[in-house]
C-alpha cells in the first residue's frame, strides 16, 4: 500500500518539475507601451565635403607693361571700386594722345569733304564727274574718320585696363606681381596679379551617396556642421546638383554645391571640412510611432499591435515619411493611443497573433 501511495506523489513531481522546466525556456513576453503623439519630422540625407568660395575673381591686366604700383596686401579687405594695381601708363597715355590728335584731324577732313560735296551740289552746272569724286572723297573722310574714332577707343581701353579696381568688396586672397615686373600684353599671355574673393559667401562642395542623390534639388535647405568649428551650424541652400558621377574604389557619388552666408566674426577658412544635412522632407505636427512599432500583415501590409483595455490587438495603418526612428502616421491610428512593442523575442503575438502573419 505504501509503495501504490508513494508513486503517484512521485509522476505528480515528474511532470511539476518538467512544466517548470519548460517555463523558464519559454518566458512570458514583455511588452513595451508607446502613446502616439504628434510632433516634427525631418527626413534628410547627408554629404561630406570641403568649403570653398562662391563668389571670387582672377584679376589681369588688360594691356602689356611694367607693374608701377601695387596699392594691396593679401588679406586686405577692399571695397567695390578701389584701385588695386597699376602699371606704368607713360606710353600708353603718350598712344591715346596721338588717337585723340588723328581723330581731330579726320574730323575736319571729313567736314571739309563735306562742304566741298555741298558746294558742287549747289552750282547748278556742277558736271556729273565733280560732284561724284567729291562724294568719293567724303566716303573716304568718313572712313577715315571712324578708323580714328576706333583707335582712340582702343587706346583710352588699353589705358583703363592699365589699372586693375575691385569689382565687389572682398578679401585680397592671393597677389602674384611685385612692383617693376613686367607684364606681358594678354595676346601673348594672361598673368593672375590679384586674386579676390567674398568672405562673406562661401559654399560647401559635398560629396551625397548615389542611394540618396535622387532626393536632392536645387533650393533645399541645408544644415553645415563645421569640423573645426564644433559649436556652430550654418544654414545654406543647395545651388547645385551634378549630374555627373565621380566614382572610386566602386563607391558612386554626386557633387552638391551648398552656398550659405558666413556670419560676422566666425573663423571660417577655404578648405575646411564640413557635414551637411539636406532637408528632403519636412512634416509640421504629424502624428509619429517608432519605427520599430511597425510590422507587416500578411499581405505585406503595414500594421501596428495596439493595447485597449488592457487588450492587444493589431491595426493596419497607412504610413508617411520616415527618418528611419520616427514614421508618420496618415491613418488607422488617433491621437493618445497606445502602441506597444515587444521587449523580447517571441514566436507568437498575444491573442494568437504571429507576426508577419
Amino acid at each position: 500500500m505504501k509503495t501504490w501511495r508513494i508513486l503517484p506523489i512521485l509522476l505528480l513531481c515528474l511532470v511539476l518539475a518538467g512544466t517548470a522546466a519548460c517555463g523558464g525556456k519559454q518566458p512570458e513576453a514583455e511588452w513595451q507601451p508607446i502613446e502616439v503623439v504628434r510632433g516634427d519630422l525631418t527626413v534628410s540625407v547627408s554629404g561630406s565635403g570641403n568649403i570653398g568660395v562662391s563668389h571670387e575673381a582672377s584679376l589681369a591686366f588688360g594691356s602689356g607693361g611694367k607693374v608701377d604700383k601695387v596699392y594691396v596686401k593679401e588679406a586686405d579687405k577692399v571695397s567695390k571700386g578701389d584701385v588695386l594695381a597699376k602699371l606704368d601708363t607713360g606710353a600708353l597715355e603718350l598712344a591715346l594722345a596721338q588717337a585723340k590728335m588723328t581723330l581731330a584731324q579726320a574730323e575736319v577732313a571729313r567736314e571739309d569733304a563735306e562742304y566741298n560735296l555741298n558746294q558742287l551740289k549747289d552750282v547748278l552746272h556742277a558736271s556729273y564727274d565733280r560732284v561724284r569724286i567729291a562724294e568719293a572723297q567724303l566716303n573716304a573722310a568718313q572712313a577715315q574718320l571712324e578708323a580714328a574714332e576706333q583707335a582712340v577707343a582702343q587706346a583710352q581701353k588699353q589705358l583703363d585696363e592699365a589699372t586693375i579696381t575691385a569689382p565687389f568688396d572682398g578679401l585680397v586672397a592671393g597677389i602674384y606681381v611685385k612692383e617693376g615686373d613686367i607684364i606681358p600684353s594678354p595676346t601673348m599671355a594672361t598673368k593672375v596679379v590679384v586674386y579676390l574673393i567674398d568672405p562673406t559667401r562661401m559654399e560647401l562642395s559635398a560629396e551625397v551617396d548615389e542611394i540618396d542623390i535622387a532626393g536632392v534639388k536645387l533650393g533645399q535647405r541645408a544644415v553645415i556642421s563645421v569640423d573645426a568649428l564644433p559649436d556652430k551650424q550654418l544654414e545654406g541652400v543647395v545651388t547645385l546638383v551634378s549630374s555627373v558621377p565621380t566614382i572610386e574604389a566602386g563607391l558612386v557619388q554626386y557633387k552638391v554645391k551648398i552656398g550659405f552666408d558666413v556670419p560676422q566674426g566666425l573663423d571660417l577658412k577655404v578648405g575646411m571640412s564640413a557635414t551637411a544635412d539636406i532637408i528632403i522632407q519636412q512634416r509640421s505636427n504629424v502624428l509619429l510611432v517608432p519605427v520599430r512599432a511597425i510590422e507587416r500583415d500578411s499581405q505585406g501590409k503595414p500594421m501596428v499591435w495596439v493595447s485597449i483595455n488592457q487588450q492587444i490587438e493589431p491595426r493596419s495603418i497607412i504610413t508617411g515619411i520616415s527618418d528611419g526612428v520616427q514614421t508618420e502616421i496618415l491613418s488607422g491610428l488617433g491621437d493618445g493611443e497606445t502602441v506597444v512593442v515587444k521587449k523580447r523575442a517571441s514566436a507568437e503575438a498575444p491573442g494568437g497573433f504571429l507576426f508577419g502573419q
